[in-house]
């Protein structure tokens, strides 16, 4: 543990798919200590996924009150707290108790998760529309954002629609629940809910507004009719106080002080953003247009932006203010990245004699295959070689970025009738080479739309992983520097608490003051970067392949018959 107790302390809370967070940092950015609690997930169907917002506020609680003791720190030097979380929707009714979203009916089950593809068939209706809106989210509305997921509980649990009085983001009901102040993030509203931060509202004042006709075309025009007060008439910037900080309910719950500030929250990629980007190395000051976050995780997400909006088909975005106050963000990703890697592992029939080894020598399963990759390697010229005939397309869980397709399905070739820890080994490789390809499609996507990005600021879970890093920089040919504190995400929670409290006047100058560069990795050159040219050949190659094989099977090609 390190830092003055006498300083201000700063509470970050980050909810990710599987598990609740908390870190305490000093007004400098150092943390002083984190603590974490599992939170449930149920899956009643295929591509349902479904948590419950008392469960995770149960977890939020738990991580506070274990990180104070741990980190031996008084209620009374807490200065401020931030939230930020997965960009799942919540249901609640009139008297804020959990409203089903689920078709087993349990009221528990309140929340449909962010990766939950129920709503692909009403994201592909309201595309179809082609509304102007579309133009700021990448050119697709996605089955993961919000509207679509309205759509379907309006469609196809129409008792929950009624019962229904607010629906939040899961950032913004973290701040409901902890201030009772209804008040929604431009973070969340702009980049998950079709908000248009950048206009002025009907009355003519900045700060953005609802299209109603857009929500009227698409088949929520019940929201309009009600003057959008179920999905939130208050958007306020990100790190702004909420209403007049913990009420003594919340304070009580988390073993905190009533009153402390709570800063409006962000969306958890979001956070790692705001936690690593003030870090870069660009110039010596951040260069924008050459740094683009990269927060792996569950999924992986690229953040990246710019003083002016660009439209890039298939990248989400341009969003206003939506991270960094002031910019336009735009946000590439890939869906269930860090969930494939694990299913790579766990349905593998070696994966038990992967198991058994890590245990016997007290490591990760990871650790374990990387150091087999190791000794693999010894046979070829360099490690990467060992995938020359395995290849992996990634998008087992659909193409959030830049094809935009959720319909999209994995692919793996080159396997053979072994199926031992080798062959895991080679497969966990090509599986963490194919996610880094998808990245170098993101990054040259959006590299021909203007930006200039050679450094990537990674941080999220797989950036405790060397093989992952050193596959990025290789594929990529991007350097990636890690910043100085490696939980970034929950620094960028941080500093929306200090923000909130007046520790800092503005969110860029929490991040100048809080955050600072780690490791720098460059990427090899010569024939590993010849090599991964020619991988990425065939990770476009496959994706061809599967449309052609889409056609044969819908009749549109003739099949060749020997």
């Amino acid at each position: 543990m390190s830092g003055d107790k006498s300083e201000a302390i700063f509470i970050g809370i980050d909810v990710g798919t599987g598990s609740a967070r908390a870190g305490l940092f000093d007004g400098a950015g150092n943390k002083l200590a984190s603590a974490v609690r599992e939170i449930r997930l149920w899956r009643p169907e295929p591509d349902f996924v479904e948590q419950s917002s008392e469960d995770i506020w149960r977890a939020c609680c738990g991580c506070v009150r274990e990180v104070l003791k741990i980190g031996g720190i008084s209620p009374d030097k807490v200065r401020g707290i931030g939230f930020d979380a997965t960009c799942s929707l919540v249901a609640l009714d009139g008297e804020d108790r959990p409203v089903t979203v689920s078709p087993t009916g349990s009221d528990e089950q309140n929340i449909i998760v962010w990766m939950d593809h129920r709503a692909i068939p009403e994201a592909a209706a309201i595309n179809q529309d082609n509304h102007k809106v579309l133009k700021y989210v990448g050119g697709r509305v996605s089955p993961e954002m919000q509207t679509p997921k309205l759509l379907w509980l309006k469609q196809h649990l129409p008792e929950t629609w009624k019962r229904a009085a607010r629906f939040f983001d899961l950032p913004d009901f973290l701040v409901y629940r902890a201030t009772g102040e209804d008040v929604r993030s431009l973070c969340t509203t702009v980049c998950k809910w079709t908000y248009l931060g950048h206009e002025k509202d009907a009355e003519g004042n900045p700060g953005g507004r609802w299209d109603a006709d857009y929500f009227r075309a698409v088949g929520l025009g019940d929201l309009v009719e009600e003057g959008f007060v179920r999905i939130g008439t208050s958007v306020r910037p990100m790190g702004e106080p909420a209403g007049n900080g913990l009420t003594a309910r919340a304070a009580g719950e988390l073993g905190l002080n009533p009153g402390t500030a709570v800063g409006i929250g962000i969306i958890d990629a979001h956070a790692g953003g705001l936690g690593s980007l003030g870090a870069t190395v660009c110039g010596g000051a951040p260069d924008f247009d050459r740094c683009l976050a990269l927060i792996g995780g569950t999924s992986s997400c690229h953040m990246a932006v710019s003083q002016e909006p660009r439209f890039i088909e298939g990248v989400w975005g341009p969003y206003w203010s939506a991270m960094v106050p002031g910019f336009w963000l735009t946000e590439g990703g890939q869906s269930a990245t860090g969930a494939l890697i694990d299913h790579v592992l766990q349905t593998h029939s070696a994966r038990q004699e992967a198991m058994e080894a890590a245990n016997r020598s007290g490591i990760s399963m990871y650790e374990t295959l990387n150091n087999r990759l190791g000794e693999l390697a010894q046979a070829e010229e360099f490690s990467a070689a060992l995938t020359r005939e395995v290849h992996v397309f990634p998008d087992f869980h659909g193409n959030r970025s830049p094809r935009a397709d959720s319909t999209l399905r994995g692919m793996i070739t080159g396997l053979t009738l072994s199926a031992g820890l080798d062959e895991l080994a080679v497969l966990y490789l090509a599986t963490v080479q194919a996610v880094a390809h998808g990245t170098r499609h993101i990054i040259e996507v959006m590299n021909r739309s203007g930006y200039r990005i050679d450094t990537l600021v990674a941080c999220g879970g797989g950036v405790k992983n060397p093989v992952f890093l050193r596959e990025h920089a290789d594929i990529t040919g991007c350097r990636i520097v890690l910043p100085k504190e490696p939980e970034a995400v929950l620094l960028g929670s941080a500093i929306l608490g200090a923000t909130a409290s007046g520790e800092h006047g503005s969110i860029e100058e929490a991040m100048g003051a809080m955050t600072a560069a780690g490791q720098v990795i460059e990427p090899s050159r010569g024939k590993i970067a010849e090599y991964h040219n020619r991988k990425y050949e065939v990770f476009h190659r496959l994706y061809s392949d599967q449309m052609v094989h889409r056609a044969i099977m819908a009749g549109e090609i003739p099949p060749v018959v020997d």
